[in-house]
């Protein structure tokens, strides 16, 4: 079986890998460049959803796929303060698409009012940490959290709880 990823970020790969290694199951994992369809930096809940499930889709859609997963990170705001987030998507063959949210990382106030104009949160990070795509790395968790958490680790939670109904379909009554 191969699980295709639809991103090529080594981080996302990475969660999805350590997710599925852990199933015990002879799978190949890889990721493949995947359209979101939604802007670079997605804001709230739908566009953020909206772009990991069309991400999943065309993971599936890949040569040889028989699980699509996608992953995108948001920003949402909520009064003056906005936090960081990621939706994980996943999907089988004639099956529907799952989707989950990840933990959420209040962001700085000055990080928050360049993305509220405009800006993508990964380079805003590589500005502000002197570093080159942090996203690709530790992530932006990671740097806040003085790696305590990571990028990888938030999104093998949020990976494992999107695949659940998938890797246990006589409990959900998918069958």
């Amino acid at each position: 079986m191969t699980v295709v990823v639809g991103s090529t970020n080594p981080a996302k790969v990475k969660a999805v890998r350590t997710v599925f290694a852990g199933l015990d199951m002879d799978l190949d994992v890889r990721g493949v460049a995947a359209a979101s369809g939604v802007p670079e930096q997605p804001l709230g809940v739908p566009q953020t959803t909206r772009g990991a499930i069309n991400r999943a889709r065309a993971a599936l859609r890949a040569e040889g796929a028989t699980w699509g997963v996608g992953l995108e990170g948001g920003v949402r705001f909520a009064g003056h303060a906005a936090w960081l987030f990621g939706v994980v998507a996943a999907v089988r063959p004639g099956a529907t698409v799952h989707t989950t949210r990840s933990a959420e990382l209040r962001l700085p106030a000055f990080v928050a009012a360049r993305l509220r104009a405009g800006e993508e949160l990964g380079p805003v990070m590589d500005d502000v940490l002197g570093t080159v795509d942090i996203k690709k790395g530790v992530g932006t968790v990671g740097a806040l959290t003085r790696r305590l958490v990571t990028r990888p680790q938030v999104w093998s939670q949020a990976v494992a709880l999107a695949i659940a109904p998938l890797i246990t379909p006589e409990l959900y009554d998918l069958r």
